[in-house]
């Protein structure tokens, strides 16, 4: 891929100034260091663009990616500027892996189970069944060797990956029927994709996966039975509430789902390192802000579903959980042993779990069970 199509100057005049600095100055790094303990920084500038699998400016998901693209603006100070495009808009959602791989758009920002059919280990990355919540999966991220291989399993791919945002304990769906027994699962067609869908089908369901935006109008014409999408802020924007009348949790299957943003090495490797450390920084910034967007609307969004359109909120029961609890184990041990990469990730998923399983339990989990 040519270096240049990720490059634009600031003018000839402005990069003939720059050039003249740093050759004035005896670097050719792109800063200039002019012997003084000053630097002279590159004025090459750098278009972007960002495509996704969310509806534009879709509330949490997209209008993350657009707060993504907008902070790098302006810690970059106009160098490096994103254009997001939503899903369909340039390439359809679920080709947001395969763009950004070839370079149609330089980032991506997505859900990483939506890959899992190029990388079997991507869906760790996303939601995992039964699994970490939102502040023990970022804690194994940036402390714990998540990152590491995270990016030890995209760099085949010439991609760079990196979490930015969650949307925290999902619920368990939206269905027509009552579900009292694990029976009430066989035979159903439900939207729900990565580890979720493997474990529906091993009980007896079927797992579909389409785009979001598709969601309600494949709920109320009956081309699937139930659907998961996110949580109370997501699901009321989509209004689900329409197409469905029973509203499950908790989120089995995605207790703490982390958004990723996918980059394209070259593009990032074409950057200075003022610009690569600007959109690392973003990305993390990115991923609190998502996820204390999501703490923040979701309890009024519930409130509203609840006293205003009259859904019913039913618990799974806890035989049920129990089933699915027991499936979902079988289905990680599985993949962990039929790919060499997923075994590597889920060692270090459960090695971090153990070691966090009591410090949850004494502290935030204790305390909340009591306020």
């Amino acid at each position: 891929m040519d270096r240049r199509k990720f490059v634009k100057t600031a003018g000839i005049a402005g990069l003939a100034g720059t050039a003249g600095l740093i050759t004035a100055c005896g670097n050719q790094s792109g800063t200039a260091d002019c012997g003084d303990g000053s630097t002279a920084r590159s004025e090459e500038t750098f278009e972007w663009k960002m495509v996704t699998t969310w509806p534009r400016d879709f509330p949490g998901l997209g209008t993350g990616a657009n707060y993504l693209a907008q902070i790098i603006g302006e810690m970059s100070g106009g160098r490096l500027t994103v254009k997001v495009y939503g899903g369909g808009e340039l390439v359809p959602p679920f080709e947001v892996f395969d763009a950004v791989q070839r370079g149609t758009a330089e980032m991506g920002h997505g859900g990483a189970y939506y890959w899992k059919g190029k990388i079997p280990a991507s869906a760790f990355f996303s939601g995992v069944p039964f699994a970490m919540t939102a502040s023990e999966l970022n804690g194994w991220y940036y402390y714990g060797g998540g990152m590491e291989l995270y990016h030890e399993i995209y760099k085949p791919f010439g991609i760079i990956a990196y979490p930015i945002g969650n949307s925290g304990t999902q619920m368990g769906g939206w269905f027509n029927k009552e579900i009292n027994s694990v029976d009430d699962l066989k035979g159903l067609k439900m939207r729900i994709p990565g580890f979720g869908g493997e474990v529906l089908k091993r009980i007896g369901g079927t797992p579909v996966n389409i785009p979001g935006a598709e969601l309600f109008t494949a709920l109320q014409n009956g081309t699937i039975d139930a659907t998961e999408w996110v949580g109370p802020m997501n699901d009321l924007a989509f209004g689900l509430f329409r197409a469905a009348k029973y509203y499950y949790y908790p989120g089995w299957h995605e207790p703490g789902t982390a958004l990723e943003a996918t980059i394209n090495a070259e593009a990032f490797n074409a950057l200075p390192a003022d610009l690569q450390s600007i959109v690392v920084i973003a990305c993390k910034a990115a991923n609190m802000d998502m996820f204390a967007h999501f703490e923040a609307r979701n309890g009024e969004s519930l409130e509203k579903l609840l006293d205003e359109h009259a859904v019913e909120l039913r618990p799974f029961p806890d035989d049920v959980l129990a089933e699915l609890k027991g499936a979902s184990l079988a289905v990680l041990e599985d993949q962990a042993a039929a790919d060499e990469m997923s075994g590597k990730v889920w060692t270090s998923m459960k090695a971090y779990m153990e070691q966090v399983r009591p410090w949850t339990e004494i502290g935030s989990q204790y305390f909340v069970n009591r306020r």
